[in-house]
Order: structure tokens, then sequence, then C-alpha cells
């Protein structure tokens, strides 16, 4: 058995030591080694190059760093029928909601308001109203947006959900589809993205979504959007035009449509966007490989595959 490893921006000998410790006797190799393609049982990617797949015919399995996995299903020379299993474990969750709860309390607690007013040197005291008078919206409700919601409701927020199929999540309004949209974010002062990346999604932050959500929240300087998902659902320039005119108070940006993200762009110079470099969450090298040591152990034994990918859907 051979695991080859194909990780742009990651240190692949250093998965690769942690990936032959942890199974004796397979194989591992990265793209800087010798091997043969047509030996490779699985591939553990992320961010495909074009030659990602040249040649790979026995393979078995795709293996994506992930949980999003929008930039495998779009290569153009994908394999077809060879099923894509995606990274999904209570780590990365735990660290998307993370990311999620800081981001919904700066905003609640106007963070960039009172960082305005320290640029300016004014001294002008507002005391945000509690928690349960702010009320988050999370677009996606698997793993993550789901968990979130349980955090965001815990420490007192008023949530709702929205995804493409209905979900039910007791306690919890939530929404589905394009009929469920409006309503979802008219009672929404933080809206949050957690979102697959799919052609049905793709540019769904844009102006008209954030001219829908609620006015007057988060004591009138809201509302605000994290985005956590992908580049690919938000549309900076709406962004910048939103944050710039009012129609949103503020953002957290971790994802962006370019990335890194050009020097030139209007977002670095916003002082009412929060930003960080998408590391909202990912897979530890000690994590990932756990994680898909196992799976490939269990597959090798006859065992289903986990949180394999529908490719129609796009996650």
């Amino acid at each position: 058995m051979t695991l080859l490893l194909h990780l742009a921006d990651f240190n692949e000998r250093r998965w690769a030591d942690g990936f032959a410790a942890a199974l004796p006797g397979y194989r591992v190799v990265t793209r800087a080694d010798a091997y043969d393609p047509a030996e490779v049982d699985y591939i553990f990617i992320w961010k495909p190059k074009a030659d990602a797949f040249d040649g790979l015919v026995s393979l078995k399995a795709i293996l994506s760093l992930g949980a999003g996995v929008d930039a495998v299903l779009r290569h153009p020379n994908l394999p077809a029928g060879i099923p894509i299993v995606r990274f999904m474990d209570e780590s990365l969750t735990q660290q998307m909601c993370d990311y999620i709860l800081a981001s919904a309390l700066a905003h609640h607690r106007l963070v960039t308001r009172f960082a305005r007013d320290k640029a300016a040197k004014r001294w002008s005291q507002l005391y945000p109203a509690p928690a349960w008078s702010t009320t988050v919206g999370v677009m996606g409700l698997g793993a993550i947006g789901s968990a979130a919601i349980r955090m965001l409701g815990a420490i007192g927020f008023r949530t709702r959900g929205w995804s493409r199929s209905a979900k039910q999540i007791e306690g919890v309004p939530t929404f589905a589809g394009p009929e469920g949209f409006d309503a979802f974010l008219s009672e929404t002062d933080i809206l949050v993205n957690v979102l697959p990346l799919t052609p049905e999604t793709h540019g769904i932050l844009n102006y008209e979504t954030f001219a829908k959500l609620r006015k007057g929240g988060l004591d009138g300087y809201g509302p605000a959007v994290v985005n956590c998902g992908r580049g690919g659902h938000q549309r900076e320039a709406d962004l910048v035009r939103a944050l710039t005119d009012g129609t949103l108070g503020s953002a957290s940006l971790d994802v962006y449509e370019s990335e890194p993200l050009p020097a030139e762009s209007p977002l670095w110079n916003l002082d009412n966007v929060l930003f960080t470099p998408h590391i909202a969450g990912a897979s530890t090298e000690k994590t990932g490989v756990v994680y898909f040591s196992q799976v490939i152990r269990d597959h090798m034994a006859g065992k289903p595959l986990p949180n394999i990918v529908d490719r129609a859907r796009g996650y």
C-alpha cells in the first residue's frame, strides 16, 4: 500500500514522518520522492496542483485535509468514481467554534467601535446590551454550524439557522432554501457563514444579502458578518461598499476571494473589519495523522469510509 501526500502550503515531510510512524509497513511518499504513481492507493491532498492525479490508476480514496472540498471538486482531472473523504473531527469543530464565538462576542461588544474611539483618543462610554438582545444567524447547519449554535446559545445569544435543506435543532428556529432565506436574514444581527462552497452558495455574501439583515441591532452599530466558510462565498466589492456606507457595521473575515489577500485590496484599510489570514480552523499534523491513519486502516480492513463527499451536492 502506498500513501501519497500532495499538500500545497504544508510541510509534507513532517506529515509523511507522522503517517509513517502511524502506519508501519505502509509506504508513505511525498511529491519530492521517487515513486510509481500506479502503486498509489490513497492520496492525502490539499489545494491540488494540475498534475495531482496523473497516473493514479490504482487509487482507492482521496483524503482531503480540509473540511471544504471545493478545490478538489473543481479539479479538471478529478478521477470519476473515487470516493472523497473530508476531514472532520472534534478538534477542527472546536477551533471553528472558537473563532465564531470570539467574533460574535467582539461584534456584540462593539470592538471596532471602541477601536475607532481609541484611534481618535475619544472617551465615549457606551454600555453594550446583554447577549440575549442579539440574534446570531448561522448559515450552514452541518457539524460545525450546529455546534456553533449550541455554544452561542449557551452564553446567552439568541440563535437561528439556515441551510440548503431543512434541518431541525431543538429550541432553535431554522429556515431552509431560497424560500426561507429572507425571513432568516430579517431578524439576524450577526450573520455567520459556515456553508460549503457550491454553485448555489457562491457569492451568497453580497450587498443584497447584507441589506436584508436586521437594522438597529448591536446598539445601532450593526449588523455584522462573520465569514469563516470560503472566500468564494463573498463578493468583496459588495463587502467594501456595505462596510463603507453603513449597510454593515462591521465584519470578521478569515477567508478571501484571492489568498493571500492582495496588498491593493481596500479591505486592508477598513477599520471596521477584524482580519485573520485563513486560520479559523485547520487540522494539525497530530490530529490529521490520527484521523486519516484510522480511516486508512479501517478501509483496508473492509470497513466503510466516513464523511464521504456527495459530488452532486458539493459537500
